[in-house]
């Protein structure tokens, strides 16, 4: 049975006969939900909630009033073609977002687990989110973007097409992101500057003083010692080379808009 005999579905929804909703899941009032849809368990769809065609969402989601699921890409290249939006788990979404499946044909936006995303924004095609992030209102997240795990984008910041935000990195409001921000970092500016370690954000996640202490090194040679990159880099590897220490290498090696630099004075 498409529609699971536990879930409560409000008498003014909409759902379509061919989309699956999962046990203990609450439909609420005006909501509609299209074919080709895949709704976990226990899930909360306030009123007026849009699923859009060939969406799946997982487990325990709470989806605020208001917002559009697997919309459309806002992209001129698109042509209608089949192409999917994919959530996880344990996704808190606010109320008035919208997040859009992929432009090309059977390309995937994803979205992960645990992420807490604020209202009155945007996640466009072909993006993906890693797990317990945290998006803040009024971000705009534009096309083929990534955003790795416990990442922090404040409220107002706009990512450009194609950039990269590292885990646990955090981005100031009212940000234009347009180079890619390196992991366990903080930035802020107009256009993005790096200006410290996410402190904050690296206690929260139970990183130790040992741990913490290497990262504080690896941003001193990357920003403030005159090298360049690939000599930062290298130093960073031969000196202190820890788990952490690693991925801020790789993230920034694999880095193809080039990583944000330091505003001039």
């Amino acid at each position: 049975m498409p529609v699971d005999p536990s879930a409560r579905v409000a008498p003014t929804a909409r759902v379509h006969p061919d989309a699956v909703i999962g046990p203990q899941t609450v439909v609420g009032d005006y909501c509609v939900i299209e074919q080709d849809v895949r709704i976990g368990a226990r899930c909360v769809l306030e009123p007026y909630v849009y699923v859009k065609r060939w969406t799946t969402i997982g487990d325990d989601n709470e989806i605020s009033a208001g917002t559009v699921l697997g919309t459309d890409p806002l992209d001129r290249a698109f042509t209608g073609e089949r192409s999917y939006l994919r959530i996880g788990s344990r996704n808190r979404i606010r109320e008035h977002y919208t997040i859009s499946r992929g432009t090309e044909p059977e390309s995937v936006t994803e979205i992960g687990d645990g992420n807490y995303i604020m209202t009155s924004g945007h996640i466009a095609h072909n993006s993906r989110i890693g797990d317990r992030t945290v998006i803040a209102s009024c971000a705009l997240v534009a096309g083929y973007v990534e955003i790795e795990d416990e990442a922090f984008v404040s409220g107002g910041v706009v990512i450009h097409q194609f950039s990269r935000i590292g885990r646990l990195a955090m981005i100031g409001g009212n940000t234009r992101v347009n180079s890619d921000a390196p992991p366990f970092f903080l930035y802020c500016g107009f256009n993005i500057e790096p200006v410290g370690l996410n402190l904050v954000g690296l206690k929260r996640a139970g990183f130790s003083s040992d741990e913490i202490r290497p990262l504080k090194k690896a941003f001193r040679i990357l920003y403030r010692s005159g090298l360049k990159l690939e000599a930062a880099l290298e130093k960073i590897e031969r000196e202190i080379p820890t788990e952490h220490t690693l991925h801020l290498v790789k993230f920034i090696r694999g880095s193809k808009r080039g990583i944000c630099r330091p505003g001039r004075a």
